[in-house]
């Protein structure tokens, strides 16, 4: 299922440290299936263009954040980013794409942190507090 609706050409913007990012994540992207990939080093970004059916922006940059690298955090790109996601999530259901599942990574980054988080009830209160009459 294609449409004009569903071709989507986004730019993903990298903040200014570490500086050279747009390379590598360029070629890193370049490796994706179904991702037309055009960097931008002037403006210190990489335009993509992807079917909705096979990617979401979100898709993109968790990949670019798990692979280390780092994207601009200005407030205008968070609330763009932000919209963006908004629109394509809703977008999905409306056109009858599958429900995405978690990737097996993030399934595995949720279930290490919670190994590592005490379980149980902990009460953070002082003993001698608790016994207080």
């Amino acid at each position: 299922m294609s449409g004009p609706d569903l071709k989507k050409k986004r730019e993903i913007l990298f903040s200014k440290f570490p500086p050279g990012q747009v390379p590598e994540a360029a070629d890193d992207l370049q490796h994706l299936e179904a991702v037309e990939v055009d960097p931008k080093y002037e403006k210190r970004s990489v335009g993509v263009s992807y079917e909705l059916t096979d990617h979401t922006l979100r898709e993109l940059d968790e990949h670019l954040v798990e692979k280390g690298f780092h994207l601009d955090n200005t407030l205008m790109t968070k609330l763009t980013r932000a919209l963006i996601y908004y629109v394509e999530e809703t977008q999905l259901p409306s056109i009858g794409a599958p429900e995405r599942r978690l990737k097996r990574s993030s399934q595995e980054a949720y279930g290490k942190a919670w190994e590592q988080h005490p379980h149980g009830d902990h009460d953070e209160t002082p003993p001698e507090w608790r016994e207080y009459k």
